[in-house]
């Protein structure tokens, strides 16, 4: 089976269609793309251009055309369509979020249960869909765990993104961040291994490095392999910031503790379902300083949509 994969190249889009491909099977084939006019001005539920409305840069969108195909991000709404309409029924074609169009309109739509979507080939996640398995986290923690052996036990892995169009990571924010990290470490005798991301400003990421410089903490420092997935394995709980879906969706997987540093900006609609969703399901608790032992059940989001695009790809050949 030919799998492309959709997006604009955004690290969270990358991270959700490849986790997805990787689950389904099959010769995977990324596929990135930059629309322009009018892609970028017509709405997908009005009118499809022709596929040449792409920029120079994007890779080539031309047959032959993929068994299935997985899209993420909106501006990729349009151009998956037409490529299900172009290869006359072959390509199977599977959009991650709410498309923002009628979702029978795609094969099947996998929705995180916060966009509040619903229809019959639209199957809901608890978040975000993503490309960390037991098989990744086994192997990362076999090689990163030296990199960790003289963090004290417990050990707390610190996941910080920054501002987006939601939330803002302040000075104030980060400081109190800090503050509650300094707290574990003082009442629990814990260990911190942080990384920061590309959206972490360079004030917050110096006052990050200041303030835990007296801390029994390693800060990635973005040399050599990335020990994100090792810091998953290893760790005995996670704090992660609240602006993103996708780290709090990855460390959730683990079914261990998951406390959510607050930022500015409340989030919005989508992000408050999101973070409530999560609560009430006893999978995360805000971050106030405490360093409790709970469990859950972890959600299996990326497994429960490949098993129902591999379920409906079968029943549609046996149709025909």
């Amino acid at each position: 089976m030919i799998v492309w994969t959709l997006t604009n190249g955004h690290a969270g889009f990358e991270s959700q269609v490849l986790g997805l491909a990787e689950a389904v099977g099959g010769t995977i084939v990324a596929k990135r793309a930059r629309p322009r006019a009018p892609w970028t001005h017509i709405p997908a539920s009005i009118v499809l251009p022709p596929l040449s409305g792409i920029d120079a840069a994007s890779d080539k969108l031309v047959p032959p055309w993929p068994d299935l195909l997985i899209s993420c991000g909106r501006r990729m709404v349009g151009l998956a369509l037409k490529i299900k309409l172009e290869s006359a029924g072959h390509t199977f074609a599977v959009h991650i979020q709410d498309p923002l169009v009628n979702p029978g309109r795609f094969d099947l739509v996998a929705a995180p249960a916060h966009d509040g979507l619903e229809g019959r080939n639209v199957v809901t996640t608890t978040g975000a869909v993503h490309r960390v398995t037991p098989e990744k986290l086994a192997a990362a923690a076999e090689q990163f765990r030296p990199m960790l052996e003289r963090l004290p036990r417990p050990l707390i892995a610190v996941l910080v993104g920054g501002s987006n169009r939601r939330y803002r990571m302040t000075a104030a924010t980060t400081a109190s961040l800090c503050g509650r990290l300094k707290l574990m470490c003082e009442k629990h005798s814990a260990g911190l291994a942080v990384t920061i991301s590309r959206r972490t400003s360079a004030p917050c990421t110096a006052m990050l490095r200041e303030k835990m410089a007296d801390l029994p903490a390693l800060i990635w420092d973005g040399q050599g392999d990335n020990p994100y997935l090792g810091f998953l394995a290893l760790a005995d709980a996670f704090v992660v910031t609240e602006d993103s879906v996708s780290m709090i969706s990855e460390v959730a997987s683990t079914g261990k503790p998951v406390y959510v540093a607050a930022l500015e900006g409340g989030g919005g609609g989508r992000f408050h379902r999101f973070h409530h969703n999560l609560r009430a399901a006893g999978i995360t608790r805000p971050l106030d300083g405490s360093l409790d032992d709970w469990s859950y059940t972890p959600p299996d989001d990326t497994e429960k949509v490949a098993a129902e695009v591999l379920r409906r790809m079968a029943a549609r050949k046996t149709a025909a």
